[in-house]
């Protein structure tokens, strides 16, 4: 698969003060700190801090009534059923309160593994609710949640509306004075003393302290809301191992892919050039024996003409045999393939290869042909008059980085032939990472598992 420098032109530019050009995107004129209290999110996230509390205590009394109402009819047989439906129900909350966390927050949070059950029926999927640990993790959450809701129900609350209160007190200190005949806000009063913010100063001075509340309060029920946003992932959501073995399940399906996809290559490749090339050298060689006798010249010009053809179709075998695993890989290892296959680059290659041992022979391929269709990027498409090979191991981690001088403008987004090897480096938990401004230089840096060791030499 042939991977393509030249996408990701003109699909906008940083002008290095965080606008991306063509994409539509608001230049804010005034800075974070001011515009908080006034955005969006700081509202939705106050608002769900408020239905944390009704809903914590809904959800805290439901989830204690049900867990002692059958850990105490544990002794008797409905104590099963009644267990098994107060960890349904809180599922249930689970659910609402990923749904919550998603709308109030934009928190992406996939559903939790659903329940497996061998059988049909209500005793197997009673089973399968007590245990999964999906139901467990939901009622911790559900103890959880109410104390941190109260907290920050009331943390918020007060900074919210003491800030409020304290920015607009000019406004009603002018009013309720007017109408009531009070004197201000007071800060100290007994029998005899009274302390009471009625001048100007004063004023001013609680004008500028609730400014301050007021412009801290967003950050901190932000602060606040991280911490929901924790307990929501880490408790409704799925569990690392369903995580993996989704990841796993995914990476699967692009190897069975990728691998069909080389065998179609290969097929097509022996097809269209070795074996076409192989039949007409029978066909050549049979009229040659037929003129063998009546025109030996012409028979020999002919068998002349066959043993070009026979070179040229071992050279195409070479070639393919060299596109699915190089014998120099094999023997030699990773410096003397990437040497070989950076001699064919249009363009003078330095090449670096500081490994002590080599990686498992199936790493060691997937770096060879990484290197391989860079280079050929390089080739065809960077317009780059050098270009340079690093490889070296970090702690179990192979380091692969391929730099060229080249035009820029690499993306392995949209479907690039970059992304193409993103994903094949991923099926083995590699990464690839481009860093490719427009002008360039581009530097791709593929990070592979080490996976075992073999000598050199």
């Amino acid at each position: 698969m042939a991977t393509e420098y030249g996408q990701g032109y003109g699909h906008g530019y940083d002008d290095g003060l965080g606008f991306t050009g063509g994409t539509g995107e608001r230049r804010h004129q005034l800075p974070a700190g001011l515009r908080a209290p006034f955005e969006a999110r700081s509202w939705r996230e106050f608002g769900y801090v408020l239905l944390s509390l009704p809903i914590g205590v809904m959800l805290f009394v439901y989830a204690v009534t049900m867990v002692s109402l059958g850990a105490g009819l544990l002794v008797t047989f409905l104590g099963i059923p009644v267990l098994a439906a107060g960890l349904a129900g809180c599922r249930g909350f689970g659910a609402l309160e990923r749904a919550r966390a998603r709308g109030l927050l934009g928190l992406e949070v996939a559903d939790p593994e659903p329940l497996r059950m061998k059988k049909s029926g209500v005793m197997a999927w009673m089973g399968a609710v007590l245990k999964s640990g999906t139901s467990w993790r939901t009622l911790l959450y559900a103890l959880l949640q109410f104390p941190w809701a109260v907290f920050s129900f009331v943390v918020a609350v007060n900074f919210w509306a003491y800030g409020w209160a304290l920015l607009t007190y000019p406004l009603w200190f002018w009013l309720f004075p007017m109408h009531g005949g009070q004197g201000g806000l007071q800060l100290y009063g007994d029998g005899t003393h009274s302390i009471y913010l009625d001048n100007p100063f004063e004023i001013g001075v609680t004008a500028l302290v609730g400014l301050l509340f007021t412009l801290a309060t967003p950050w901190i029920v932000r602060a606040l809301t991280m911490v929901d946003r924790l307990m929501v992932h880490g408790l409704l959501g799925p569990s690392r191992l369903a995580t993996r073995v989704v990841e796993l399940e995914s990476d699967r399906g692009v190897v069975v892919d990728t691998a069909a996809a080389d065998l179609r290559r290969i097929e097509r490749d022996l097809h269209d050039g070795a074996q076409a090339r192989l039949v007409a050298l029978a066909m050549d060689l049979g009229l040659a024996k037929e003129k063998l006798t009546e025109d030996p010249r012409a028979a020999a010009r002919m068998v002349d003409e066959a043993h070009g053809e026979v070179k040229t179709a071992l050279q195409e075998l070479r070639d393919l045999a060299r596109g699915i695993h190089p014998a120099v890989l094999t023997d030699r290892g990773l410096d003397a393939a990437l040497s070989s296959v950076a001699s064919r680059c249009t363009v003078p290659v330095q090449v670096e290869v500081d490994l002590v041992e080599r990686p498992a022979p199936a790493i060691e391929g997937i770096a060879y042909f990484t290197v391989s269709e860079l280079l050929q990027n390089i080739s065809k498409h960077s317009r780059a008059t050098w270009a340079a090979v690093d490889v070296w191991r970090v702690e179990n981690r192979l380091m692969v980085q391929v730099v060229d001088n080249g035009v820029g403008g690499a993306d392995a987004t949209g479907g690039s032939g970059l992304g193409g090897l993103a994903e094949r480096l991923d099926a083995v938990d590699g990464i690839l990472v481009v860093d490719s401004p427009v002008g360039g230089p581009t530097r791709v840096t593929a990070e592979l598992p080490w996976r075992g060791e073999r000598a050199l030499g």
